[in-house]
């Protein structure tokens, strides 16, 4: 079955309808954001300036899940040519596994100055904005400056992750290096409280003066100079040096074909060739519209998931350190080797680590064709608990994500980008660009991709339909959480066939997703996440 953009009837279980329009689309886990991306649009921008007002705009409403201080990658359609940015920052030149085993470390903390990478936001956002922007980046920034310096009511969605966020750190962070990420994120002793009006002064100003430099400030000025010192004052590797070093980098995504279309990703140190992966290995087997709901399919699903992570978690990080070829990975050979593998029982594969994430995840187009699938994350919500002082500039702990162990492929060293688990998507028809997608959530996301990607390909689901039907997410060795919204009898199957299956609510661990798909007349066809706040703003 080839994915049918006039099929716009409601399918399995779905609440909603897509949203359509002609001129602009935006789709985003926040409606300020989503709101923020179509003003510029309006104001005469293009898609690409519509995506960097939603991302600026989601550090400051939803900063429980990005920030500032952290990483960002993109898949662009421009005048029909598809460009991939990587902009995921490398660990300080300082750092390494022998510099931290000195200090007494045994494995990378999850807070404090040794997981913080450099941040690659920024002169993502600046790289963006100088190849295909439309319009000066203080006009762009100008909501997200706004909802900071004059403030905005705080959504229950958001207060109960600012608050999950607030009980972990007060629990677990003492030193006085995470004083001001109490007095930014919770002035009042608390988390805010649904409805609340929050503020964020220090951050605007932050915005401001990195649209005004383009960006310089933060790598080379005053903002660059601040996160040195602060560095510096308690132990932290990062320096001045490394922020004036980086450039984000413009890379060819990859791909697979799935059922007629073109499925993208960015190369590694992301993990999208995970999903390109699996998907190799499903494109073996055929799946109708009628098996959506076999414990066959999602059995086959499961399995090629877990082969694909198990390859990835012994073999991905930055690509300069990386021991095996990408093409080799995508290759009929790997998938065919590993769907022989798909019996009717379940596998128990090498051991994976079960990650947390906090991410958040956008697309937009406008009415000339362009479209942008962006995704920019701190990791495991606010980051590393630390906020540069005076700037609300959140710093990431994505260097969390290395191997204490010297001889794995992405074990910590100087330099270095670590194995990525943010993750943009977008989709091709016979060349043409028919629309970016995404699904977020630290290990959740390749997870999402493929069962989106499947609901649309293999199901005939419309994008709204892709995103509302039950989702599945493989944990570690055979166990299996399920939402609660998969019939019962798949669950008893499952089970039979060695899957330790939980059943669980449909809640933020199984992502949050959104996508926009452009028709071939033009017209665009929006879907958003339906488990939590998301909206697709439409012109």
């Amino acid at each position: 079955m080839v994915l049918d953009l006039h099929n716009l009837e409601m399918s399995y279980r779905t609440e909603r309808f897509p949203a359509c329009s002609r001129r602009g689309m935006v789709a985003t886990s926040n409606a300020l954001a989503a709101q923020a991306g179509l003003d510029m649009l309006k104001k005469g921008g293009n898609a690409i300036d519509a995506s960097l007002a939603a991302a600026a705009c989601l550090t400051v409403t939803e900063p429980n899940v990005n920030g500032l201080g952290g990483d960002a990658f993109a898949i662009v359609a421009f005048q029909g040519e598809l460009f991939g940015l990587n902009a995921s920052g490398p660990s300080p030149r300082g750092i390494s596994l022998s510099a931290l085993k000195q200090a007494g470390y045994t494995e990378i903390p999850k807070y404090g100055f040794v997981p913080v990478n450099v941040p690659g936001i920024v002169a993502g956002w600046v790289a963006l904005s100088k190849r295909f922007g439309r319009l000066p980046l203080p006009e762009v920034f100008a909501p997200a400056i706004s909802y900071a310096e004059q403030g905005y009511a705080v959504s229950p969605f958001l207060a109960r992750g600012w608050k999950r966020a607030f009980d972990i750190f007060s629990q677990q962070l003492s030193g006085e290096e995470f004083t001001e990420w109490f007095k930014t994120f919770a002035p009042r002793g608390r988390a805010p409280e649904p409805g609340e009006h929050i503020r964020l002064e220090n951050h605007a100003e932050t915005l401001r003066k990195i649209a005004e430099t383009q960006g310089e400030a933060f790598y080379r000025g005053e903002l660059a100079e601040q996160i040195d010192a602060f560095s510096r004052k308690y132990g932290g590797y990062l320096r001045a040096q490394d922020l004036a070093d980086y450039q984000a980098e413009w890379v060819e995504p990859i791909s697979t074909e799935y059922r007629g279309l073109e499925v993208w990703e960015i190369p590694p140190n992301g993990q999208g060739i995970v999903a390109l992966m699996a998907l190799n290995i499903l494109k073996g087997f055929e799946f109708s519209k009628e098996e959506k709901q076999s414990p066959l399919t999602y059995h086959r699903q499961i399995e090629a998931l877990k082969l694909a992570f198990a390859e990835a978690q012994s073999s991905l990080t930055d690509p300069a350190h990386m021991k095996v070829r990408v093409a080799d990975l995508l290759s009929t050979a790997w998938a065919e080797e590993r769907r022989r593998l798909i019996g009717t029982k379940a596998l128990l594969p090498p051991r994976v680590d079960e990650t947390k994430g906090g991410t958040v995840y956008l697309t937009t187009a406008d009415g000339e064709g362009n479209m942008v699938s962006l995704i920019q994350s701190n990791y495991m919500g606010f980051g590393s608990g630390l906020v540069v002082p005076g700037t609300g500039i959140a710093l990431q702990n994505r260097g969390h994500n290395f191997s204490f162990d010297p001889l794995h492929p992405n074990c910590l060293a100087p330099c270095k980008r670590p194995y990525h688990t943010i993750i943009p998507g977008f989709l091709t028809k016979d060349g043409r660009p028919l629309g970016p997608f995404g699904v977020m959530g630290g290990f959740m996301q390749p997870q999402g991709h493929v069962q989106v990607v499947m609901n649309l390909a293999d199901f005939g689901h419309n994008p709204q339909a892709a995103l509302d039907a039950p989702r599945f997410q493989w944990i570690k060795g055979k166990e299996v959480q399920l939402e609660n919204t998969v019939p019962p009898s798949i669950v008893q199957e499952l089970q039979d066939m060695g899957h330790e299956v939980e059943v669980t609510e449909g809640n933020l661990s199984y992502g949050r997703g959104q996508i926009i798909c452009r028709t071939a007349d033009g017209t665009l066809i929006g879907g958003t996440e339906s488990r939590v706040d998301g909206m697709v703003a439409v012109w």
